[in-house]
């Protein structure tokens, strides 16, 4: 009996050693609201300062070098989602201008093509500008390990992209979120608004709009 009530609590104790140590980690940093202003239809940008965003040590000597979000952030075409600023906008208005390559001589290849996505599906039709993407990114971030360079080659899936593939690798993580959904949907079909607003399945059969 002893050495049965011995081995239950080896395997016991370290579970609770880990939910002490779960409880005692601090929660997670909590992005403030986005407020807009009565009458304006503009949201006010706002980050949180590098001492409060759960991601810098508050206690760490480098803190206080490092450039606060909203010192670099505030000065560029606002957004309303992901990280509020507007960055192809910023790129193209000279807000900005990013290094091409730190290797020198390195070819810089700006591809100005438009590809038409999702044609036979019941979303308005997505308009994937190469241009934009080619003057953040070298061709090799997406061909070919994400995009055959092909025309029909990919089954583009949403639920692929939700999961961070695809289109996901980049959006909701690095560039403008997933719920804006007409950034990409952009070109509407016939007899369609181009306004209309996608319903987002919940599990448990709901379906409920996005804000």
């Amino acid at each position: 009996m002893r050495a049965s009530i011995s081995r239950a609590s080896s395997r016991v104790w370290p579970l609770v050693a880990v939910l002490l140590v779960a409880l005692s980690l601090p929660a997670p940093a909590q992005q403030p609201p986005r407020v807009q202003p009565p009458g304006t239809g503009v949201m006010t940008q706002s980050w949180e300062s590098l001492r409060k965003d759960g991601i810098h040590d508050p206690r760490g000597p480098a803190v206080k070098d490092k450039q606060e979000p909203s010192e670099a952030l505030s000065k560029l075409t606002p957004d309303t989602t992901g990280n509020m600023v507007r960055w192809v906008q910023a790129l193209e208005k000279g807000e900005i201008n990013p290094r091409a390559s730190i290797r020198p001589g390195t070819k810089i290849q700006i591809y100005d093509s438009d590809v038409l996505l999702n044609v036979q599906g019941g979303m308005p039709i997505v308009r994937f500008p190469h241009r934009q993407h080619t003057e953040w990114l070298d061709c090799t971030n997406c061909h070919d390990h994400l995009f055959k360079a092909q025309a029909g080659a990919n089954k583009l899936s949403m639920l692929e992209i939700l999961k961070g593939e695809q289109c996901g690798v980049c959006h909701g993580a690095v560039s403008f979120p997933l719920t804006e959904c007409f950034r990409c949907h952009s070109v509407a079909r016939p007899g369609q608004s181009q306004q209309t607003t996608p319903l987002i399945s919940i599990p448990g059969g709901a379906r409920a709009q996005p804000r």
